[in-house]
């Protein structure tokens, strides 16, 4: 099997430091945005990524982009400036410009003008970089101990694990961990606040979760009815607790894999290396309780899927993630590879397992990987969807109460929108009156959305001026877990990349610290530059 990990690779850096107006740590795509928004005003720009790819989730299985995707709600006038230019693209090359554009001119909804292949972003995103003529460092990931230089509130410089260093007068932290701004020295967050911190309501222990809840009663001990016997593999220890309680733990994260049944471009998923059959006891308990886990159905072009965990069963590996934003590298690392090996056992036991029906073992037996896709991983993902990782505490914190529908507090500085509702995929899976229980999401699902779109409040994108003041995040705002929840979206993290980059060269031109930044000289800027700011009046 080809390794799984591809965060550093040999590249042999130059003796002496890399300069630079604007660095950005993290080649997501909030990385690559703000590279050539830094590049657009005039500014040399260093992007910074630890792996071999630039894109982030876009590159690595995220294809279904939230966008359009729920009759409920439509939210593509969100999507402005550069992040509209990224779709822009992407239809360029499906040939889909011209239906695009009508689409756009019409106010109409067409969720699949919108989603793509792997491969395609990141041809797009490699494209782009080269056009802007930004120098992108690849291989390089932060040194866990002494990676950021200071100079009192101001970062100097960075200092990489394969010996490089990049100086610069300002920076973004791009990643979707929070690394740079926690080596940096700025407060963070990781876990669930209670409902009591920042007066919400969604936050912190649910005790009336609903939404993805097993609908078959299944037991979770190892011996049915004897609690003596242990716990299934997959369900945690604990009482439910309290609801609205603070909580260390966080949503599941997952692979978003691209699958294809096209058996000239199809790869089969094979039993991984020592495959346990217990770890899927709960799936045979819930499947033979009547319990139905449907496989994967086609979304992207050319009839490709992006499964994540459209079923409760099928994707997240609820509850081992929950160290993982505070973990090191190393520990890291072995996550993945623990839930790289879950997700790959699981799609062996519902394509093999006799308990599987026969019809849904035939359905997922047709998947498979893409030989075109992940080419240098064997059709997997080289990283997981990391769906909470820090979360900076600044001054301002965003929290429920800017959504909330009705009497949302307002958001005076907005440098883009938020359309989303709180969105959070279980956290824990316990033991609730005897059975096993899914802990932790939060979704809308009435007729009627409890939630409004609301905007990216600038101050939620920088830290306190006591800790740094040449720092932005688009990715770890200054946000409630709950409040992130619906942040989190990529277009959103690509709109506040943006603003951020603008902010930042700004900053720089008037020689501010980032907090000094005016904002309505910003929102100027932004909104020539064809940012949406505001819910667009039809």
């Amino acid at each position: 099997m080809k390794s799984l990990i591809s965060f550093v690779i040999a590249i042999s850096a130059s003796a002496a430091p890399i300069e630079a107006d604007l660095c950005i740590y993290g080649g997501t795509s909030a990385g690559v945005i703000a590279a050539v928004q830094g590049a657009k005003m005039g500014k040399r720009v260093v992007l910074v990524e630890a792996g071999s790819h630039l894109g982030g989730m876009s590159v690595e299985g995220l294809g279904g982009t939230d966008i359009d995707n729920h009759k409920e709600f439509q939210n593509s006038p969100a999507v402005g400036g550069l992040a509209l230019e990224f779709y822009r693209r992407i239809n360029e090359h499906y040939g889909r410009a011209k239906a695009f554009e009508a689409m756009r001119a019409a106010h109409g909804k067409d969720t699949k003008l919108w989603r793509f292949e792997p491969h395609v972003a990141e041809a797009v995103w490699d494209a782009w970089v080269k056009e802007a003529g930004i120098t992108v460092l690849r291989g390089h990931r932060l040194k866990e101990k002494q990676g950021v230089t200071k100079d009192g509130t101001r970062i100097t410089a960075l200092h990489f694990e394969n010996g490089a260093e990049v100086r610069a007068k300002a920076f973004i932290d791009a990643t979707y961990e929070g690394d740079l701004l926690a080596f940096a020295g700025v407060s963070f967050a990781v876990g669930r606040e209670g409902n009591a911190k920042y007066g919400e309501t969604k936050n912190g222990i649910r005790t009336d979760t609903t939404h993805g809840q097993f609908d078959k009663r299944v037991d979770p001990c190892r011996v049915p009815g004897d609690a003596r016997s242990g716990l299934l593999f997959g369900v945690q220890d604990g009482a439910p607790g309290v609801q609205g309680d603070a909580d260390d733990s966080i949503q599941g994260f997952s692979f978003r894999l691209c699958l294809t049944k096209n058996p000239a471009n199809r790869i089969t998923i094979e039993k991984p290396a020592g495959y346990d059959p217990t770890h899927h006891e709960l799936h045979r308990r819930y499947l033979a309780a009547g319990g139905i886990i449907n496989a994967p159905s086609a979304g992207l072009p050319h009839g490709k899927t992006d499964p994540g965990s459209w079923h409760h069963l099928a994707g997240n590996l609820t509850g081992w993630n929950h160290r993982y934003p505070i973990a090191s590298y190393t520990e890291r690392e072995a996550m993945l590879r623990t839930s790289r090996d879950r997700i790959q056992g699981v799609y062996w036991f519902m394509a093999h397992d006799e308990a599987v029906p026969a019809k849904q073992r035939e359905a997922w037996a047709a998947w498979g990987l893409c030989k075109d896709e992940f080419t240098d991983n064997g059709g997997w993902p080289r990283v997981f969807y990391v769906r909470n990782g820090r979360r900076m505490v600044s001054d301002f914190v965003l929290t429920e109460a800017h959504m909330r529908k009705p009497n949302a507090e307002p958001v005076s500085d907005s440098v883009g929108l938020i359309w989303w509702p709180p969105d959070l995929h279980h956290a824990r899976r316990i033991v609730k009156k005897g059975q096993v229980w899914n802990e932790g999401a939060v979704f809308n699902e009435s007729p009627e959305p409890d939630w409004i779109p609301c905007g990216i409040p600038y101050r939620c994108l920088v830290p306190k001026a006591a800790e740094c003041t040449n720092l932005l995040s688009p990715t770890c705002p200054s946000s409630s877990y709950v409040a992130y929840g619906a942040y989190r979206i990529e277009f959103t993290f690509m709109v506040a990349a943006q603003s951020a980059a603008t902010a930042a060269v700004m900053a720089l031109d008037a020689d501010l610290p980032v907090q000094s930044v005016a904002c309505a000289k910003l929102r100027q800027r932004l909104l020539a530059d064809k940012q949406v700011l505001e819910v667009p009046a039809r």
